[in-house]
């Protein structure tokens, strides 16, 4: 097996997620704030996956000792400076997740749900705890839920494969689509840091950082077909969630509409 077996595998997956009618859904600002306040889970939790590939393929303990593999090394590192550490429209420093929450808080979405669920894991010190015990949609909660099962549980290729298949190799495509959709339905709304943190996406993981994840996928496995069969696995897996949370957000959206 190799990374176009992956692709092959869950093809049918990807063109649910490309073609998934939520996009056309975004019609008003107020169905933009609530794909935002659900969408920022995914954009939060993805950090942690990062950093879980980070603790797992360099060394961030001391005393220091190096790793073996330097290429993956390289790649999680080149990525993680990135994601943790951009650039932001005006020049500052910051994570994706918090040039995100900003972009959110300028087109008046509110932040304040995810603000609280991040505090609650902090008291508790649980993250499924805290998971079970929100208010969030069902398919929200298993989104999460399966992100962190895979962190805790899952082999170092595993999360890998949740990183790059559930993510960075489907980002470039689904924000396109996102975007065109928010440029032609909002003219008169000033959305500049959230076209930017968009575009920002687009041009990193369709340039560097998907390419990057493809060769540490590629690395992590090399010819074990028993890691390129769970690596395929947590990829369906990881797709089918990420469909649950698209579907979760059209049926807030939807119901809202019903509602007005």
């Amino acid at each position: 097996m190799n990374i176009e077996t992956i692709n092959h595998s869950i093809q049918s997956q990807k063109e649910v997620l490309l073609q998934h009618p939520l996009y056309n859904k975004v019609q008003s600002i107020e169905d933009l704030h609530r794909f935002l306040e659900s969408h920022v889970y995914a954009v939060w939790d993805f950090m942690s996956l990062l950093k879980a590939l980070q603790s797992k393929l360099t060394c961030t303990t001391t005393p220091w000792f190096p790793t073996v593999n330097t290429e993956t090394r390289y790649l999680i590192n080149e990525i993680v400076v990135a994601e943790e550490s951009d650039l932001t429209l005006d020049g500052r420093r910051q994570s994706h997740y918090e040039m995100y929450l900003e972009a959110m808080q300028d087109c008046g979405a509110d932040t304040t749900e995810v603000a609280g669920f991040l505090a609650n894991i902090n008291s508790l010190n649980n993250i499924f705890v805290a998971i079970k015990t929100s208010n969030l949609h069902p398919n929200i909660k298993a989104f999460l839920d399966f992100t962190f099962r895979v962190i805790e549980e899952g082999k170092t290729h595993e999360i890998a494969a949740a990183f790059t298949f559930g993510r960075e190799d489907l980002i470039p495509s689904m924000f396109t689509s996102i975007l065109k959709n928010f440029q032609a339905n909002f003219p008169e709304t000033d959305l500049k840091k959230l076209i930017y943190y968009f575009e920002r996406h687009i041009e990193l993981d369709a340039d560097e950082h998907g390419p990057m994840a493809m060769q540490m996928i590629t690395e992590l496995c090399g010819t074990d077909t028993q890691k390129w069969k769970e690596v395929e696995a947590v990829s369906i897996l990881a797709l089918e969630k990420r469909i649950g949370l698209w579907n979760a957000i059209e049926e807030s959206i939807s119901l809202k509409t019903e509602m007005a």
